[in-house]
């Protein structure tokens, strides 16, 4: 299962982006995805994901507001928009998958998913 994360960019404080990731297994209304972020000199932290059978969302709470997750299944595709952007979420960002329904609790562990996507650069600054 591959993965393909886009969207990325520049954008000033206080702007907006939307994050792709297209992938064949978000094809059914199954299994779990969740987006990470990973900065400089930091470890991957979770930002926000969604069982995909119920849509349940969990999210990480500086994101809280201003992140949403939502799908396109018929283009296979999951999207995180982000308004609000402060420096802090400058990061690459990756969208990871299982097939697995995971409880709420385990939606932000990394250890959840086995399919990763490549990363996607996002950048806030003025």
């Amino acid at each position: 299962v591959q993965l393909q994360a886009s969207g990325g960019g520049l954008v000033q404080p206080g702007g907006s982006l939307r994050l792709s990731c297209v992938a064949s297994i978000f094809a059914r209304n199954t299994g779990t995805v969740a987006w990470f972020r990973q900065a400089p000199g930091k470890e991957r932290e979770a930002v926000l994901g969604m069982r995909r059978q119920d849509g349940k969302t969990a999210y990480r709470d500086s994101v809280k507001g201003r992140f949403t997750i939502s799908r396109d299944n018929a283009k296979n595709t999951v999207f995180l928009q982000m308004n609000d952007l402060k420096p802090e979420d400058t990061a690459v960002y990756y969208c990871a998958a299982t097939s697995r329904n995971m409880i709420l609790s385990a939606i932000l562990q990394p250890t959840s998913y086995e399919y990763w996507g490549q990363g996607t650069q996002v950048t806030v600054s003025s």
